[in-house]
């Protein structure tokens, strides 16, 4: 089994952000997003507000005493809704499996792309250039990993560790630093000495389990480990299956690009069949030398999971385009998936007379 690669998209100072992009004349000062009852918490405060001990959950008349001079807006959540939205429909074109935790997170599956790190980089770029809010990425082999790793360089920030890079890195932080233990456990695992993940790590699973439980006591020792099995929940079945590849230099001309073109779709088949699925439309992604990218599809009169098929369909639409400039990263696509049924099922596999009508080209 293929090794995991899972990304944690964490959307920095989410609400503020939304704000100064509204309020530009906002940005370099302390800002609060906050109600206005007696009751009212901070949502989101801004780094500046974050230097006076202002964060999330903060009482809001709190947070008026640590810095009276602070800016506070009231939250305004269809805006913010719209613009998740807006962030959740650019992670979904480019990665497949994407699992949204709230309105500012998400963790994606990058475990199919050749180059995760530059696929991650890409995108954190994208969400830029796009709505013009900044993320922070962690990428790691589990959504533990990826999750403190997007934490750890914020704002803006961008770390790939491995399991043990993550150990290694945090191993001397507190454990409350890890999701999943809250400020009881850790003040429990202080008062028996455990004052860091490394010395969580090393502790006994029968010492653990002592103290807490079999169940929690095994979960505490695998969370300072950075052992995590999870998958991603997502919100529905992917629809879409794509590989695509960087090059290391740039190619130029359909010819050059054909071979890779054609190797991919045979990968992206492979999967599908494993999946037993079959889908309708064929389609290429292609990222130009000037980071412009491109897309072309074709929906067939069936589906397919047959990789000569989608190989001659997708090197068509290559032909067609035709790239003006050098070539940087090239993808395929195949869309409107569905479980094709599997063994006796009605549905019968796009021939060659109709795929010759899909191509527009005489049978």
């Amino acid at each position: 089994m293929a090794s995991r690669c899972i990304a944690h998209l964490d959307l920095d100072a989410f609400y503020v952000s939304v704000e100064l992009a509204r309020r530009p004349e906002l940005r370099g000062l302390p800002v609060v997003v906050a109600g206005r009852g007696p009751r009212a918490v901070v949502t989101t405060a801004s780094y500046e507000a974050r230097r006076f001990g202002i964060f999330s959950a903060t009482p809001a008349a709190r947070a008026r005493r640590l810095c009276p001079e602070a800016v506070s807006i009231e939250p305004d959540f269809p805006a913010y809704r719209d613009r998740s939205r807006e962030v959740m429909a650019i992670l979904r074109e480019e990665i497949d499996r994407v699992e949204p935790v709230g309105l500012d997170e998400a963790y994606l599956d990058l475990s199919d792309l050749e180059r995760p790190e530059t696929a991650g980089r890409r995108l954190k770029a994208t969400v830029r250039e796009q709505t013009g809010l900044v993320c922070s990425i962690g990428i790691g082999p589990n959504k533990l990993v990826a999750k403190v790793a997007s934490d750890a360089d914020k704002p803006d920030g961008f770390v790939f560790l491995s399991a043990a890079e993550a150990r290694r890195r945090f191993g001397s932080e507190p454990p409350g630093l890890l999701p999943g233990i809250g400020p009881k456990t850790a003040a429990r695992l202080a008062s028996l000495g455990i004052e860091t993940l490394d010395g969580l790590a090393a502790a006994s699973e029968a010492d653990l389990s002592g103290w807490f439980g079999p169940r929690l006591g095994r979960g505490l020792g695998r969370l300072a480990r950075f052992e995590d099995d999870r998958g991603l929940e997502l919100a529905r079945t992917a629809k879409s299956e794509s590989r695509e590849t960087t090059f290391h230099t740039d190619l130029r001309g359909v010819p050059a690009l054909l071979p890779a073109l054609e190797q991919l779709g045979r990968e992206l088949c492979e999967r599908l069949r494993t999946q037993d699925r079959t889908g309708r439309t064929v389609g290429i992604k292609v990222r130009l030398d000037d980071f412009s990218t491109h897309t072309r599809a074709r929906t067939l009169p069936e589906a397919t999971n047959d990789a000569a098929v989608v190989g001659a369909v997708a090197g068509e639409l290559l032909r067609r385009f035709d790239p003006p400039r050098p070539v940087r990263l090239l993808g395929v696509r195949v869309a409107g998936l569905d479980a094709s049924g599997g063994p006796g099922s009605q549905a019968e596999p796009i021939g060659c007379d109709q795929l010759a009508l899909a191509l527009g080209e005489p049978g």
